[in-house]
């Protein structure tokens, strides 16, 4: 067997295969073999009788047919060994010549991993978000506290700003037509909470309990469902009730009910504690993905089709489960998004990519950090997984399996080297903030001899 590479793209090539004479003797009785397997011949059990009897029993075209194809299927794989390019998937094969007993000739395509240049991961500029919590941010966990302990109590009076209203109401094109979406009954709505589309809210205050009305709207020019965006519609609307909304005083004994506080500055310490703890745990995830992008472009690293259609699928799967989960279809929620499949699947090839190029850089920093998870490590991880799972026998059948195994310790490498990414980087920028500091006391000492110096000439003259 012989072989000849042919790069077609950075991750595809073209392996050209050419056998001779002893090659296709050898896939001629592995063909004869397995053909052997289906013949009845007279004096023998099925599938027992000598190769001789076999050939004999068979037509010359269905033989050279099962040879051609015994032949290219056991070459394959040696070919991309001998060439010591490994496939991801082999995409097509096409037999180009072939002469039964002498010689034949095949190419196959196959999507491979690219060479991969890693770039100065020690270097990388992204910088840690400083997250911490302001006082606003404090204020609106307190203004969530107070509005989960109010009290409503149903009221007589026209509703005002800040009022809960229920209500029933039906939105109709300009035409008369209902639009999907746009009916409720028995809708509690907070006036002034900016739940709907401007001028709603605003025509409901002034009504009472009982009153039907309709609200003219036009819908935002911007509007996520394009067929209404821009367009007027009318709201057939009932005020079933109007309930009015004592928000409690924020005091000693409101924090008390909230946990184990005694006194509201307790509360305030313990919300500003955990925003602390959350910002922290958002700004890391987020300097990590930052570092990774960032090493990503500045490495050489080309993206296999393959793995882009493969990260396509988890990501469209992903999507139809989340969108099926609120009642819908993934058409209905690209029809609400005001966005078209063609769309949506430019978007998502380049999430797709970036994804691919992302784990495959990380991949290499791995191999060359030699990163390794222990087996000791996926049992614990195995055995937190079937916890969470818990009663659920077909995740706990999936544990077992081998291949999931695998993508569990995959995962984990990768996590441990996000890890090392981080952790590499955040000590080179503190090593650099400490050789700046360092680097300006000489500086200071330089000022001071030569003030010194200035000075003791003043004095010698």
């Amino acid at each position: 067997m012989k072989t000849t590479k042919k790069n077609l793209s950075d991750t595809r090539v073209e392996v050209k295969v050419t056998l001779d004479a002893t090659d296709l003797q050898a896939a001629r009785e592995q063909a004869l073999a397995r053909l052997a397997k289906d013949l009845k011949v007279q004096g023998f059990r099925k599938g027992k009788a000598p190769l001789s009897l076999v050939e004999k029993q068979i037509s010359p075209n269905e033989i050279a047919n099962e040879t051609i194809d015994v032949a290219v299927r056991t070459n394959i794989s040696k070919a991309f060994e001998a060439e010591k390019q490994p496939p991801i998937a082999v995409t097509n094969v096409a037999v180009t010549k072939y002469v039964p007993g002498e010689s034949a000739e095949f190419t196959a395509t196959a999507d491979v991993l690219p060479d991969i240049k890693l770039g100065d991961y020690k270097k990388l500029g992204a910088k840690m978000d400083n997250m911490e919590p302001t006082d606003a941010d404090v204020q609106e966990i307190i203004d969530n506290i107070t509005k989960a302990y109010s009290e409503k109590t149903a009221t007589k009076k026209k509703a005002e700003s800040g009022d809960e209203v229920i209500i029933d109401f039906v939105g109709k094109r300009e035409n008369g037509e209902e639009f999907a979406g746009g009916s409720a009954k028995d809708h509690h709505l907070e006036l002034g909470s900016g739940q709907f589309i401007p001028g709603f809210e605003d025509a409901i205050i002034g009504h009472e309990s009982g009153d039907k009305f309709d609200i003219k709207v036009t819908f935002p020019k911007d509007y996520p469902e394009k067929s209404l965006a821009g367009k007027p519609a009318v709201f057939e609307t009932l005020v079933k009730q109007v309930n009015e909304i004592k928000v409690p005083k924020l005091d000693d004994e409101l924090a008390k009910k909230c946990g184990n506080f005694k006194t509201v500055a307790e509360l305030k310490a313990d919300i500003k504690t955990n925003l602390q703890a959350q910002n922290q745990q958002r700004a890391y995830e987020k300097y990590r993905d930052d570092l990774v992008q960032e090493l990503v472009r500045k490495s050489k690293v080309a993206a296999p089709e393959i793995l882009i259609d493969d990260q396509m699928r988890f990501i469209r799967d992903d999507l139809t489960r989340n969108v099926a989960s609120h009642g819908m279809t993934l058409e209905q929620y690209l029809t609400q998004s005001g966005m078209t499949l063609e769309e949506w699947e430019r978007q998502a090839k380049e999430v797709a990519e970036q994804r691919v190029k992302s784990s495959l850089v990380l991949q290499i920093l791995a191999r060359e950090q030699n990163i390794q998870v222990t087996d000791d490590e996926v049992e614990a991880k195995i055995a937190e997984l079937r916890s969470v799972y818990g009663k659920s026998k077909e995740a706990q059948d999936n544990l077992k399996r081998p291949e999931v195994r695998q993508d569990i310790k995959n995962r984990m490498i990768i996590d441990k080297t996000l890890d090392f990414l981080t952790v590499e980087n955040l000590q080179s920028t503190n090593s650099a903030k400490k050789t700046s500091k360092t680097d300006k006391k000489p500086a200071a000492k330089s000022s001071t001899k030569a003030t010194k110096s200035k000075s003791a000439k003043k004095a010698d003259k």
